[in-house]
């Protein structure tokens, strides 16, 4: 993947028909999706459960772009292998999920697959300041972790807009995970995102035999996000 900061949209598949996530997947990648962002819970790190790492190597023959896995599990470092192997192409450890964040970080490194930190609404921006050498993502958690469709938090912007102060020239991606939309889409890009994840806002209405609804939906976010910039 060669780094660049325009718009990209990652729709989660948190949001897809369970049923049917092969064409899923192929449906939103055909329709424009850029990533395909995978939320992984553990029922204890946050009060969900979803995808181990036999269900993300199912995904994987599917996933044409780029798989981006985002880790809500603690403890994390025992389980970054799994995911690894199972084709992970970046893969995100939350900083609050255990004591040693840098450790995790080389862990996933030793693994060949892109590092990605996440802050959670509650974590200041400046406590990943020091990691900012050694990842290729910063995801901006712009609602508390462990389920899809809640409600934006907006002092997100603010953070996203400090940790974009902190990368300076870095060739480090800034992501927002949490009520996305077309109206929030703006905020996040004009402040330093370019990695917009979105479950319902791109999955409503949509399904593998309607998938024009999905390239109409991500379309939509790509040029309200756009606009601020």
């Amino acid at each position: 993947m060669t780094f660049d900061r325009s718009i990209k949209i990652a729709p989660s598949i948190l949001s897809a028909d369970f049923a049917n996530f092969g064409q899923e997947i192929r449906a939103i990648e055909d329709q424009g999706a850029d990533w395909v962002h995978v939320d992984v819970m553990d029922g204890h790190f946050v009060p969900n459960l979803t995808f181990g790492p036999p269900a993300v190597k199912a995904f994987r023959p599917h996933v044409k772009t780029f798989m981006d896995v985002h880790l809500m599990i603690s403890p994390i470092d025992q389980y970054i292998e799994a995911y690894a192997e199972a084709g992970a192409d970046m893969i995100t450890a939350h900083i609050e999920a255990g004591p040693h964040i840098h450790r995790t970080v080389q862990a996933i490194r030793v693994q060949g697959v892109k590092a990605g930190v996440a802050l959670n609404p509650g974590t200041r921006a400046e406590e990943v300041e020091y990691l900012l050498d050694s990842i290729d993502m910063v995801l901006v958690m712009t609602v508390n972790p462990g389920f899809g469709g809640q409600k934006f938090i907006q002092n997100g912007v603010e953070k996203v807009r400090k940790v974009r102060e902190m990368i300076g020239d870095r060739p480090v991606h800034i992501q927002v995970d949490g009520g996305v939309d077309t109206n929030t889409a703006p905020l996040v890009a004009a402040a330093g995102a370019d990695s917009l994840v979105a479950g319902s806002a791109v999955f409503k209405g949509g399904s593998v035999d309607k998938p024009d609804v999905y390239g109409a939906n991500i379309k939509a976010i790509r040029e309200a996000a756009q606009s601020a910039l």
